[in-house]
C-alpha cells in the first residue's frame, strides 16, 4: 500500500526506442540485448537486417513487425492497440537512434498520445558521433538531416546555413556529397571550416577536416560508405542579405548584369557567389 504522499511507482515501459550501432556491433549497449530479448515483440524499419542483428547478438528469432516511411501510419495504429492490450515492443532502425533522422518520431507521437508509457535504450547516433570527432564548436549546434534535392528549398536551406551561428551537421548520400559540399562552398563562402565523417566505427572511418572548397575538390569523385557532413558556424562579422543587397544595388545602377554584379559583390564581401546571385537576378528583375 502507497503512503499517502509517496509518488507512486513509474509504470513499466510499453514501447522502448533502442538504438542499434552505426557500423561497430561491439557498440550495442547490454541494456538494449536485455530489452530486445524481453519484449513481446520488435518493430522495426527492416525485418531482414533486423533478423540478422537479432541472431549476431545471440538473442534468436523474435517476432517482428515492419514500421517503415511507406507504412507507418497503419503499422503506427496496429501497434499502439497491441501496447494498450498489454503488450511489449521495442522499436529499431537500420542503425542509430530511431526517430532521430529516421523513422520513429510518429510511432512515439502515437503511442505517447495513446498513453502509452514510451522509454529509451540511448546509444550510437552517426550525427552526434560526427559532431563529436569533427573539432568544430560542439557547445551550440543544429540538425539540419538531408536538404532538399534542387529549386528554391535547397537554396533557401543554403542561404540558412550560410548565415547560422551554430554548427550545422547534415546527412547526405555518397552519390550525392560532392555536389552539395561544392553547393555548400558556394552559399557559405570557401573558406568556411567543416568536416566529412565517413563510415563511422567501421574498419575504413575516416574524418576529413578542412575548409568546404577543399572538402569539396577532396570528394568530387564519389566516395563509399554512410556520410555526415559537419559544417563550422557563420562569424560574428558574417554578412547581412541586407548588406550584400546594398552592394548589390550599387553595382546594378552602375550598369553590370546581375552576374557581373553577384560576381563582383562576392569577391568584395567574401561571400558565396551562389548566394549573392538570386539576390542580384531578383533585383534585376524588378528594376527592368
Amino acid at each position: 500500500m502507497t503512503t499517502p504522499g509517496t509518488p507512486s511507482p513509474p509504470a513499466s515501459p510499453a514501447l522502448w526506442l533502442v538504438a542499434t550501432p552505426i557500423g561497430n556491433l561491439g557498440d550495442i549497449a547490454p541494456r538494449a540485448v536485455e530489452v530486445l530479448s524481453d519484449v513481446s515483440f520488435v518493430a522495426c524499419e527492416d525485418t531482414r537486417r533486423t533478423g540478422l542483428l537479432l541472431q549476431r547478438l545471440g538473442i534468436g528469432q523474435r517476432p517482428l513487425v515492419a514500421v517503415h516511411e511507406h507504412n507507418e501510419a497503419e503499422a503506427c495504429s496496429r501497434i499502439v492497440g497491441r501496447l494498450l492490450a498489454g503488450e511489449s515492443a521495442a522499436y529499431v532502425t537500420d542503425a542509430g537512434m530511431p526517430a532521430i533522422s529516421d523513422p520513429g518520431q510518429r510511432l512515439v507521437e502515437a503511442a505517447a498520445a495513446a498513453g502509452v508509457v514510451v522509454s529509451v535504450v540511448p546509444g550510437p547516433t552517426a550525427p552526434v558521433a560526427a559532431l563529436a570527432v569533427s573539432g568544430l564548436p560542439t557547445d551550440r549546434w543544429v540538425m539540419e538531416g538531408f536538404l532538399p534535392r534542387k529549386g528554391e528549398a535547397r537554396d533557401q536551406r543554403l542561404g540558412e546555413i550560410a548565415s547560422e551561428r551554430r554548427t550545422v551537421v547534415l546527412l547526405e548520400s555518397p552519390r550525392r556529397v560532392g555536389v552539395t559540399l561544392s553547393d555548400l562552398a558556394g552559399a557559405c563562402g570557401d573558406d568556411r571550416a567543416a568536416a566529412v565523417a565517413r563510415e563511422l566505427t567501421k574498419l575504413h572511418e575516416e574524418v576529413s577536416r578542412g575548409t568546404l572548397g577543399e572538402l569539396a575538390t577532396r570528394f568530387s569523385d564519389q566516395p563509399k560508405g554512410e556520410i555526415v557532413i559537419v559544417v563550422g558556424p557563420a562569424s560574428a562579422a558574417a554578412v547581412s542579405d541586407s548588406a550584400i543587397v546594398d552592394e548589390v544595388r550599387i553595382e546594378l545602377a552602375n550598369g553590370a548584369s546581375a552576374r557581373d554584379a553577384a560576381a563582383a559583390v562576392a569577391r568584395k564581401l567574401g561571400v558565396g557567389r551562389n548566394r549573392v546571385y538570386p539576390l542580384a537576378v531578383k533585383m534585376s528583375r524588378a528594376c527592368a
